[in-house]
């Protein structure tokens, strides 16, 4: 079943100028980029974004990574999109990630670990429309 589902390419790799490494990797593994951005996040977008981790002890440290340099906002399309990416994407733990995955190829650390992707549909439509219209999506 086609879906869409979204991800962030995080400060960690673009700083290293990776964005079009880790666009092959998602276009590899049969994802399609239906839409794309660079942004610099604001703090009050990175609070709302990461919300659900307000209570836990690493979320100002987090908020502070994700402000730190650019990120690319990205709608991915496919089929199963969000098992798919989140299989793509490898463990949060790059050491534990498989070969091939993005954070197994790119992460530098668990904190820096170079890409988020929604973990369900529900969350997907919610995140996707904290960055996109409809207008932005080339399907």
């Amino acid at each position: 079943m086609t879906e869409r589902t979204f991800s962030i390419i995080k400060p960690d790799a673009t700083r290293r100028n990776l964005t079009g490494k880790v666009n092959a990797v998602i276009e590899d593994a049969g994802l399609r980029i239906v839409a794309q951005r660079r942004i610099h996040m604001s703090r009050a977008q990175a609070e709302k974004f990461y919300e659900v981790h307000a209570e836990r002890p690493f979320f100002g440290e987090l908020v502070d990574f994700m402000i730190s340099a650019p990120v690319v906002v990205q709608v991915l399309e496919g089929d199963n999109a969000v098992a798919r990416y989140r299989e793509v994407m490898g463990a949060t733990n790059p050491a534990q990630a498989a070969d091939g995955t993005i954070r197994k190829l790119f992460a530098e650390s668990v904190g820096e670990n170079s890409v988020h992707g929604s973990d369900s549909q529900e969350n997907a439509a919610l995140e996707i429309v904290q960055f996109f219209t409809d207008a932005d999506i080339v399907g």
